[in-house]
């Protein structure tokens, strides 16, 4: 008899029924003695022994269903050590569910810090298999992870639809896109969408250089500006910050998020009237696109070749469009960050667009 534990983790988005769905039918191809137990609401349900079994019924017509059948949450890495309220030693209580089960592995779907405490199972000698989940696509040692196509074309479809409107008045229009740490979905929704100005976490931005932007195109007869900005985009004075000094002023901030305080400037540089749209959590919720069904089919049946084979301690990922295994240890605690010197950044100045810097000219002046 062939057991798998199965659970999603960390934010939900599209395509994590379609992964799972994947792995199930691969295996079931192949044998029929398995068994498979859902672990509800991501590690929770391993800590607490909460599951349900499942069979390959449970998996049909969930291909182009959004979120999680399974449920998920967030449980931080940094605590996985920390004794809960109730003084459960989280890590000795998974543990004993999987051996309690009799588990022969765990298929673990979740983004940067549900692969770390993955990793520590591992350490910890269980048996598993994960796969790469978020819709930021920062996980190390893949190019691409399930949810990152969707969460764009929601993005951009924001965009497109700000574009109409825009057309219509003389004011600047802020979307903010979903990305914390990393860049990836703003860049390539701002390029898809044809923001003027992206503003990343991995590039500090300058407020007068953004309002330049705006001038110019005001002088241009161009009467409308988009921004496209990541709700972790920094400005250069607060990326001079340590961590600590960053981190209180974030608490004291009387906006919410970081395109209000956008707006509240660019309306004081400019005079123009500033417009924000914050799309949230629609970039995470859906149907997922036919791209993302297709990718977590594939890697949901590679996941269930090494399982069948007894290949485990890898993450499922995606380089130069193969499905390959990279080594579970190699990926827990790396992100993959957007490169500011990468041909995409200079292909998008190419065309116009600015990421919030002063040129070089500028500069010198």
């Amino acid at each position: 008899m062939l057991r798998i534990g199965m659970l999603t983790s960390g934010g939900d988005c599209q395509a994590l029924n379609a992964a799972m769905r994947g792995v199930v039918k691969g295996i079931c191809s192949k044998r029929e003695d398995v068994e498979i137990f859902g672990f509800q609401d991501g590690y929770k349900g391993l800590i607490y022994g909460d599951f349900k079994m499942l069979t390959s019924k449970d998996f049909s017509g969930i291909l182009t269903r959004g979120g999680t059948i399974l449920g998920t949450s967030r449980q931080p890495f940094k605590l996985m050590r920390v004794p809960d309220k109730d003084g459960i030693d989280k890590v000795e209580a998974m543990k004993h569910t999987y051996h309690k089960l009799s588990l022969n592995c765990l298929v673990i779907l979740g983004g940067n810090g549900t692969h770390k405490t993955a990793n520590l199972l591992r350490e910890e000698g269980l048996n598993v298999i994960t796969l790469p989940k978020t819709i930021d696509n920062d996980l190390w040692g893949t190019d691409m992870t399930f949810g990152f196509q969707s969460a764009v074309d929601i993005a951009t479809d924001t965009i497109d639809r700000i574009h109409t409107t825009a057309t219509s008045h003389s004011r600047v229009f802020i979307i903010e896109v979903m990305g914390h740490k990393v860049g990836h979905v703003t860049l390539h929704a701002g390029i898809a969408g044809g923001a003027d100005i992206i503003l990343l976490p991995e590039i500090p931005y300058d407020i007068d250089a953004i309002a330049e932007v705006i001038q110019k195109r005001t002088d241009v007869g161009k009467a409308f500006t988009i921004l496209a900005v990541a709700e972790g985009a920094i400005s250069k004075e607060d990326a001079k910050l340590k961590k600590k000094e960053y981190k209180e002023k974030m608490e004291k901030r009387k906006y919410p998020s970081i395109a209000y305080e956008l707006a509240e400037q660019i309306q004081a540089k400019t005079d123009k009237e500033v417009r924000i749209t914050v799309p949230g959590h629609t970039q995470r919720g859906g149907s997922p696109c036919p791209y993302d069904r297709v990718f977590s089919s594939r890697v949901g049946a590679k996941a269930a070749e090494l399982i069948l084979n007894e290949q485990y301690g890898y993450m499922v990922a995606m380089i130069n469009n193969e499905t390959v295994a990279v080594p579970l240890k190699e990926v827990a605690g790396k992100l993959k960050y957007v490169d500011p010197n990468c041909s995409l950044i200079k292909e998008a100045k190419m065309l116009g667009i600015s990421f919030g810097e002063k040129t070089k000219k500028k500069q010198e002046e």
